[in-house]
Formats: structure tokens, C-alpha cells, sequence
């Protein structure tokens, strides 16, 4: 914050809190309290241009909160209130931004972290805004919508082929649609109980008939494949 914004600054929390200006006795003494806020709030912006962030605002919501109290059950606003105010507000930004790829070489490693401080400083100072995840997918972008209509989907063939080992479930239910027969997880599994969209589970029993596991199975049941068979076909005549 320059001096005059600092001084208007003080004169709104001189004109929201009556007590403010009574703590000033002399010209030194309010020449020292300016000096105490300006070199506190130095490095503080008064605005930012995006509109996220106003000092007075800040100000304004010290009291407002507070709002039915006695005066006397709180103090007068301080610097550290509104050091306090903009460190939360840079972790705010800090959590909506992602890193972009720094244009300098990975393998000149002093110079590709130089870049990343410098650009995680000024997102979190203000001086530049978040790059956010929607940002990837968000707005008209040519080369992303060229690559969906290409590949028909955000995860490559490929990507997915690797990831179906991870996920069974999901790879059988894919390679079913892929060749055109019914989701088995679509229905309910009579044999089972398990829901629609979740696996079925293989339960072992002991003896006496309690249960010993219950373990989600990589595969549905027949019966289950068989009812989702007959819906399907139920759906497809009608």
C-alpha cells in the first residue's frame, strides 16, 4: 500500500470507530501511528484488480461482525487484523491454483524452480490469477475439441487399456458396452443383493452358516448378466 492509500485507509477506520482518533494526542503521535501502519502494511495492496480483495472491505467486515456487541467487549481494528485477513486470502488463491508447466528446461533444474516460485509469488501476491483446473477443459480450446472428436474421449485407449487393471470392475462393464451387450451392473443382482452400479460380492460361509467373507467380485454373477439381458432386450422391443 502506497502512503495515501494508508491514510485513507486510517481515516475509514477513523470514521467506522469513534475511539480510533482519540488515541491521538499531538501531530507526532499521528504522524507515528501512520508510520506504524504504512511500514506494517507495506507489502499489503489496497486493491486487486480481479475485485477479490479490498482493504476497506476488510475494515468494514471487522466491525460488521462484531455488530450488537458492547463496544467495550472488543478492540479497535490493528495491522496484524489485516495482515490476518490477507494471509487467508492468499491461501484462498494458493488452493484454486494448479502450476502450469514452466517454459525452462526440466533438466536446468535452479532455473525451472526459479519459475515456479516466481509464478506461484505472484498468484499468491496478486499480481496474477490462478490457473485453475477447469481452465484445462473450460472455454473454447481448438486442439482439446480436436483431440475428443479424435479419440472420442478425455482417456486415450491406450491410458485406459493400462488402468483396466486397476479397476476390473469398470473395465468388464466397459468391454461389455464396447461389444454391445447390456451393463450387467444396470440391474440388481438377485443372487447376491447387490445394488445397481456396484459389484457383486463373493460371500463364503462357514459351517454353522455364518458369514466368512465378503469380497467384491472382478466379474458379475450369471443370473446377474442373464437380468441384465432380458431388460435389455425388454427395452430394445419396446
Amino acid at each position: 500500500m502506497r502512503l495515501r492509500e494508508t491514510v485513507a485507509l486510517l481515516d475509514r477506520v477513523g470514521t467506522v470507530d469513534g475511539r480510533f482518533y482519540r488515541q491521538l494526542t499531538d501531530a507526532s503521535s499521528t504522524e507515528e501511528l501512520v508510520t506504524r501502519w504504512a511500514t506494517a502494511l507495506e507489502e499489503i495492496p489496497a486493491t486487486l484488480p480481479d475485485g477479490s480483495w479490498d482493504v476497506s472491505r476488510v475494515v468494514r467486515d471487522y466491525y460488521e461482525c462484531r455488530r450488537g456487541d458492547n463496544s467495550a467487549q472488543y478492540r479497535s481494528i490493528e495491522p496484524h487484523d489485516i495482515l490476518r485477513a490477507w494471509a487467508r486470502h492468499c491461501d484462498a488463491r494458493m488452493q484454486r491454483h494448479t502450476d502450469p508447466i514452466p517454459a525452462a528446461d526440466p533438466d536446468d533444474l535452479p532455473a525451472f524452480l526459479a519459475e515456479l516460485r516466481t509464478t506461484r509469488t505472484a498468484v499468491a501476491t496478486g499480481r496474477a490469477a490462478p490457473v485453475e483446473h477447469r481452465a484445462l477443459t473450460g472455454g473454447s480450446n481448438p486442439d482439446i475439441e480436436a483431440r475428443l472428436r479424435a479419440i472420442g474421449t478425455c482417456i486415450p485407449p491406450h491410458t485406459r487399456t493400462e488402468l483396466a487393471r486397476f479397476r476390473p470392475v469398470r473395465a468388464v462393464r466397459e468391454a461389455a458396452v464396447v461389444a454391445g451387450q447390456p451393463d450387467p451392473l444396470s440391474v440388481r443382482c438377485d443372487w447376491c443383493q447387490a445394488p445397481e452400479g456396484r459389484p457383486c460380492r463373493s460371500r463364503r460361509v462357514r459351517p454353522d452358516g455364518s458369514v466368512r467373507s465378503n469380497a467384491p467380485r472382478a466379474t458379475p454373477h450369471p443370473s446377474r448378466v442373464d437380468l441384465a439381458t432380458a431388460q435389455h432386450g425388454r427395452e430394445a422391443a419396446a
